[in-house]
C-alpha cells in the first residue's frame, strides 16, 4: 500500500494554509508514489510536525524553522521513491 503523508498544523497560529499549499505541492509531485496527504490540526499550540505513515520527517520544534518545499519534497522522495528525479527541486 502506498504510504500515507500527514501534515500536523497548529490551527491557532493559522498554519493552515500553509499546510494546505505543502499538501498541494506534495499530490502534485508525487501523484503515483502516496496514497494522499492528511492536513490534521493539532491540539497542541505551535506544532506544523509532517510524517510519513508513523514515521516523523520534519518537526518545526525541533529544527526551529518551517520546511521550505524543496526541502520537503526531498525528504518525501527520499521515502517513498528515492529514484524520482525532483528536477529542480533536486539536491545540487
Amino acid at each position: 500500500m502506498k504510504p500515507t503523508v500527514t501534515i500536523e498544523y497548529c490551527p491557532k497560529c493559522g498554519w493552515m494554509m500553509r499546510a494546505a499549499y505543502m499538501a498541494q505541492e506534495l499530490l502534485t509531485t508525487f501523484t503515483d508514489d502516496i496514497y494522499g496527504v492528511t492536513l490534521h490540526p493539532s491540539e497542541i499550540s505551535g506544532r506544523y510536525s509532517v510524517f510519513i505513515d508513523e514515521d516523523i520527517i520534519f518537526d518545526r520544534k525541533k529544527e526551529s524553522r518551517f520546511p521550505e518545499i524543496k526541502e520537503l519534497k526531498q525528504l518525501v522522495r527520499d521515502r517513498v521513491n528515492p529514484e524520482k528525479n525532483l528536477g529542480h527541486s533536486d539536491k545540487k
